[in-house]
């Protein structure tokens, strides 16, 4: 570190700081960020079908997901049915969730959509949410 004299013929330490290396570093964290941030958005592969619908407010609570196989997800973990009731009323009540949201995908049979509902129902929570993708505006001919 360069050193000055002052006007005593002293010396005086300097007092510069080098920001290259910290804008070099911020950058770099930045950049590796924007491309990790895409990859955390995961989540279980469901088709979901199209209708009339307002998007979700706030997405907190627990999601219940039905993929086109018929496998039942709580979150992300896969949930064999047999388990299905104890498991969903397990994460409702470690996350204090009062409502709860099903994706099912669209291929999946009403009946098999209906028991995953009637299941989240008897765990006694505030308000079941049916997700959909938003419609798709009409175009005017």
């Amino acid at each position: 570190m360069p050193r000055r004299r002052n006007g005593s013929g002293g010396l005086q330490a300097g007092a510069d700081i080098n920001v290259t290396s910290l804008v070099d570093v911020s950058l770099t964290l930045l950049v590796i960020f924007l491309i990790t941030a895409p990859m955390l958005q995961g989540g279980v592969e469901v088709s979901v079908p199209r209708a009339r619908a307002a998007p979700i407010d706030s997405p907190e609570g627990v999601i219940v997901s039905v993929d086109r196989e018929g496998n039942v997800f709580i979150g992300e973990q896969p949930t064999p049915w047999n388990r299905f009731e104890a498991d969903f009323t397990g994460a409702v009540e470690q996350t204090g969730a009062r409502n709860v949201y099903l994706r099912a995908d669209q291929a999946v049979p009403y009946g098999q959509v209906m028991r995953v509902l009637a299941a989240m129902k008897a765990a006694d929570v505030a308000t079941v949410g049916l997700v959909a993708e938003p419609e798709e505006p009409a175009r005017e001919r």
